[in-house]
């Protein structure tokens, strides 16, 4: 909850910085900052890189990523050697990636120091950027939390109605597999660990219809949060309420 008040502050930084000339430290962070919001790809370390084989967008290599005009693909290996594939279409982080790709060497987001040197961006500098931007303790694993609570309202949101407690369930666990998916996870760590209960309680409460809009389907297609779909969500989660044991309310479709 409390990530996604300090989302603005992050976006306004992101966009500040990469506005800037030249190829900083701050600028190259805030293209993986960016990255990391659209794509929900994990940050990855040097050591899981070089120890297993796969990448997260701090240790991609040139390779790993294709710039056509204001689109970047990446696609690599990633952790338990699930291959990622992910297409953002962004001006700036486009013109970024490109010229980190001329740079020498064959890690992928790097920038120049002072003193003219090649300089790789870590995971560490990601994590300090956001707690620099903050004033509190938010990592990049905090995008894919909240982007996998997003995701499961707006999956569930699509799904609409149900009849019995079964189709409710079954509801549930489409969502949560689409989840999956975008974030590279199993079906039950993805519920566990990267979406709020709140949002199958209000599911099953029949709460989320009223709660959600229509626009948040675009999420669904790869879009990047809509700030009112975001908003729906922090309020539904902040007035939720424990559910009591009952079967699943009936919610039928409209037409039925």
């Amino acid at each position: 909850v409390g990530f996604c008040r300090v989302l603005p502050r992050i976006r306004r930084r992101v966009a500040r910085d990469l506005r800037k000339p030249g190829l900083s430290q701050e600028k190259v962070v805030a293209a993986v900052v960016r990255l990391l919001e659209t794509t929900f790809i994990r940050v990855g370390n040097e050591e899981y890189a070089s120890e297993n084989g796969s990448f997260g967008l701090t240790t991609l290599r040139d390779r790993h990523a294709k710039v056509r005009g204001d689109t970047i693909r990446l696609s690599f290996r990633g952790k338990s050697g699930k291959d990622v594939e992910a297409e953002v279409t962004d001006p700036r982080v486009a013109r970024v990636v490109k010229r980190c790709q001329e740079l020498p060497g064959q890690l992928l987001f790097g920038y120049v120091d002072d003193d003219g040197e090649r300089r790789t961006v870590s995971s560490e500098d990601v994590n300090t950027y956001l707690r620099e931007t903050t004033g509190a303790d938010y990592t990049a694993k905090d995008f894919r939390t909240w982007g996998g609570t997003v995701l499961a309202a707006v999956a569930l949101r699509a799904l609409e109605g149900f009849e019995s407690e079964a189709e409710a369930k079954r509801n549930v666990v489409t969502a949560i597999d689409n989840v999956a998916r975008r974030l590279g996870n199993t079906r039950a760590v993805s519920r566990r660990s990267y979406v709020h209960p709140a949002v199958i309680e209000s599911y099953l409460d029949n709460r989320l219809e009223e709660t959600l809009t229509r626009r948040a389907n675009r999420l669904l297609d790869g879009a990047p949060a809509i700030p009112s779909v975001e908003a729906a969500v922090l309020k539904l989660i902040r007035t939720s309420r424990p559910r009591p044991a009952r079967p699943a309310t009936r919610n039928v479709r409209a037409g039925t």
